[in-house]
Order: C-alpha cells, then structure tokens, then sequence
C-alpha cells in the first residue's frame, strides 16, 4: 500500500501500449504500429506532467496485468503502478477510486491517457479542488465527455449506466451528479485526442496555431509526442521523394 494521508493520488487511466490494441481510431490516419509509438509517447507526456504537480502520488491504474515492465519504462521513477480490475469501464472507475482513496484518503483524480497536452495549470488546480471539500471535480472534453474527474469520497452512481464514448457523458455526470446533491466544481476544459479529427486538432495546437478553448492557458510541452510528430512528418517526407 502506498499511503500517503495528505496527498491527492493522481491516477492515470492507461493500457500498456501494442499495436492493434492501442489508440485504433487514430488508424487512419496512423498505422497500427504508430498508434502504439503514439500511445506511449502520451502516456510519458502526461506522466511528466503528473509528476510535476505538488501535493500528490502519481499513479498508473493500468491494463492488462504481466505489461508493468513495458509501462514502467513509460513512467518516471515516483510513479506506483496500480492494476485495473476486470470488468467493465465504469466497474473499473469505480474500483480505481475506492482502491485509490484507500490509501489517499485526502483525495483521488483520473485523468485518461489520451490528452498529452493537458496543462499542469488545470491538474493542479483540480487537485486543490479535490483537497477542499466533498464535490465533483470534473475537466469538460470538447467530446462531450472529461478529461479528468476528481473526488475526496466514492460515488459510484457517477459511473454506472452511462453510455461511455458518447457525447452524453458529461451531461449525465452532472445529471447523476445533482440527483444525489453532491456539488460540481468544474476547472477548465481541454481536449482528448482519439480520432482523426482531434488528432488535426493536435496537429494544430503543436504548430502554435491557437486553441480557441484554451483562454490563454498553455498546452503542456508534450516533448514526446512533438518529437513523434515530427518524426511522422520525416517519414512521411521519405515515402514521397
């Protein structure tokens, strides 16, 4: 057990990436290989950027079991590696939250692997918003869905019968959210990169063209999926000529 009163456990969400598994809507336009190179080049990003924060324990509550030694070279040394248990998604949520406040009782934030850009500004101030009282910490996606969700107790009817991936999600979180009289706190939205239409997205905010969402908020330096992306472009620049 990795218990730490005062601190907010921060878990990242994440499978240990192979090709075929991970990121397959981003195929196109990637090949089933680069979505894996991709894959882990968020998970380290957003790992650098976990790990930056004050007042934490970084976690991986990852998937499948018998992958720790492929993830932990993904992840900075603090890092405590945390399996998902079987089931569905919102069983898993469920478990990672109750297993997580276990031993961080102060607090516990999931945030999903599939925004490397996420900023330290918006995860920090999600943790001081999970520190203060008994509420919903939720980051919006553009998707309809959260980029984070963070609570100091467990409430599972947060996550049962949603229809996960949809761009309900968010909507019915704070549905469920109000039916139980449990307040919402939102802190700033950001954006999951899991199509081709958010990987252009992504595409935009790495050549500095500005996020019309952001209002000034800086996008995390994601040094590894930029040098991935430039190296795509490399490639790309080799089949042609």
């Amino acid at each position: 057990m990795h218990r730490e009163a005062s601190a907010i456990a921060v878990g990242i969400l994440c499978k240990t990436p192979a090709a075929g598994i991970s990121k397959t809507r981003l195929s196109p336009p990637l090949s089933p290989a680069e979505c894996a190179e991709i894959s882990a080049c968020f998970i380290r990003d957003l790992a650098e950027t976990v790990a930056s924060l004050s007042g934490i324990a970084p976690f991986a509550i990852y998937t499948p079991r018998g992958s720790e030694a492929a993830l932990r070279a993904l992840l900075p040394a603090r890092f405590h590696l945390h399996p998902q248990v079987d089931g569905d998604f919102a069983m898993r949520v469920q478990a990672a939250f109750s297993d997580l406040l276990a031993m961080n009782p102060a607090g516990a934030i999931l945030v999903n692997s599939d925004s490397p850009t996420l900023p330290a500004a918006i995860l920090q101030q999600a943790v001081e918003e999970t520190r203060r009282r008994d509420v919903v910490v939720l980051s919006p996606a553009l998707d309809g869905g959260y980029t984070l969700i963070g609570l100091s107790r467990v409430h599972a009817h947060l996550f049962f019968d949603i229809p996960w991936s949809t761009p309900d999600v968010h909507r019915l979180t704070l549905e469920r959210a109000r039916e139980s009289s449990v307040p919402v706190v939102h802190v700033p939205d950001w954006y999951d990169v899991d199509d081709a239409q958010t990987f252009e997205l992504l595409e935009d905010e790495l050549a500095g063209r500005p996020m019309p969402f952001a209002h000034g908020i800086a996008g995390a330096p994601a040094r590894h999926t930029r040098a991935f992306m430039a190296e795509l472009t490399r490639r790309a620049l080799r089949q042609t000529f």
